[in-house]
């Protein structure tokens, strides 16, 4: 079992930027970044694969928001800029388990993490 832990959240105000992390305690394949607001379902954010070279992006997001890893540390990376109040929500990484391959697009997962707060303020 892989376990994922996410750290980097924090309060920022409206078009500001903050990065989260989500480091795993072994190897993955595909990598993935959802979030969820009060009162609201968890959503898909971006995604990306285990050698970096394929990406995914909500539209709510693309242009603003960037997914990356690095792969000798087991840990994805969310960049996220100009930020805006409805992007508030818990973010949690989520991976798929090492040599296990599902398209870039699909919402399943293997391991969750607990989740880490973003606030931005207006």
């Amino acid at each position: 079992q892989v376990q994922l832990v996410e750290s980097g959240g924090g309060l920022v105000q409206a078009g500001g930027s903050l990065r989260v992390s989500c480091a795993a305690s072994g190897l993955t394949s595909r990598m993935g970044w959802f979030r969820q607001a009060p009162g609201k379902e968890r959503e898909f954010v971006a995604a990306i694969s285990r050698s970096g070279s394929s990406t995914n992006y909500a539209a709510s997001v693309k242009g603003r928001f960037t997914i990356s890893r690095d792969n000798a540390k087991n840990t994805v990376y969310l960049q996220m800029n100009s930020l805006k109040p409805e992007d508030t929500a818990v973010y949690y990484c989520a991976a798929d388990r090492d040599g296990y391959y599902r398209a870039i697009g699909s919402l399943g997962y293997d391991y969750w993490g607990q989740g880490t707060q973003v606030t931005v303020s207006s």
